[in-house]
């Protein structure tokens, strides 16, 4: 079993806390993580890739042991997030890498491999969201009303969604036996998001959030020119993020993968040997 260690960087004077595993010289693997949690959500999965790549795993500003300055000191955009992990790489020399990405992870990913085409050289998206048709209404109204309108109403509403109950329910939701989450994963989140200070900074990526449908289309052009690999593995029962928006990718992607789970949002934790077995499998064949 591979090492994990647990390390911190300053980009950009803030301190950048991120997991690394497996051999320095080996091809890496950046793992993006979700909505409401961080690079624990990979705590399992490093390890089991850690054999044959250089696995790392951030928390971005905001979020898990990385600095979270006040919504007031720091502009809290995807696009901002993404200049951080792209600080961190750059200060790790890391310039060729795949990407795992997650929910949030999906925005910050997108716009590391717009910027820098050449760099990215797989893509294994989880429940991350690249097309329209992946939304579920359902999940995303209460966002969608804020987006629209910011008002007491529309906050309010919004922070029942950093409530515990509604964190826990991210990870249990469309999950056949609930029994086999842990609860560390909902209970580690809300610790975080519960932080003096924290609402403030997760609605402002939720307003935020509205600029991200924006880079589709571009995404989709990427997707076709460079003919990068895509590896879809998806939650089917995912309350946000449907399965629509897995088989979209079909669309523009180059011989894209593409794996429905009986699963929910956060899908290593309910099948994870499954899901591993994919992508060892996946990266084996298909990085240059």
């Amino acid at each position: 079993m591979s090492q994990i260690h647990h390390r911190y960087a300053t980009v950009d004077g803030r301190q950048v806390f991120y997991r690394e595993a497996g051999p320095v010289e080996a091809p890496v693997v950046v793992l993006l993580h979700g909505f409401p949690t961080s690079s624990f959500m990979f705590r399992n999965l490093m390890p089991a890739l850690a054999d044959r790549y250089r696995v790392i795993a951030p928390d971005y500003l905001g979020f898990g042991y990385s600095d979270a300055p006040s919504a007031d000191e720091f502009d809290y955009t995807f696009d901002a997030l993404a200049d951080s992990v792209a600080g961190l790489l750059t200060q790790l020399g890391v310039t060729r890498y795949a990407i795992y990405v997650q929910d949030y992870g999906a925005p910050i990913g997108w716009r590391l491999a717009l910027r820098d085409p050449q760099a990215v050289t797989a893509i294994v998206t989880q429940n991350g969201n690249g097309y329209d048709a992946g939304f579920v209404a359902d999940g995303w109204q209460v966002v969608w009303d804020y987006q629209r309108e910011q008002t007491p109403e529309t906050a309010a509403a919004l922070r029942e969604f950093l409530s515990y109950e509604a964190t826990r329910t991210q990870y249990v939701a469309g999950v056949a036996d609930e029994t086999v989450v842990s609860p560390d994963t909902w209970n580690h989140d809300f610790a975080l998001l519960s932080r003096p200070g924290n609402d403030a900074i997760q609605l402002k990526l939720f307003l935020d959030y509205a600029s991200n449908p924006k880079l589709y289309p571009a995404l989709h052009d990427y997707l076709r020119a460079s003919g990068v690999p895509v590896l879809a593995v998806w939650g089917d029962k995912d309350p946000f993020f449907g399965p629509d928006g897995a088989t979209a990718f079909a669309e523009d992607a180059v011989d894209a993968e593409i794996h429905l789970r009986d699963g929910g949002h956060f899908l290593l934790e309910s099948d994870l040997a499954e899901v591993t077995a994919l992508i060892r499998d996946f990266l084996a064949r298909r990085l240059p």
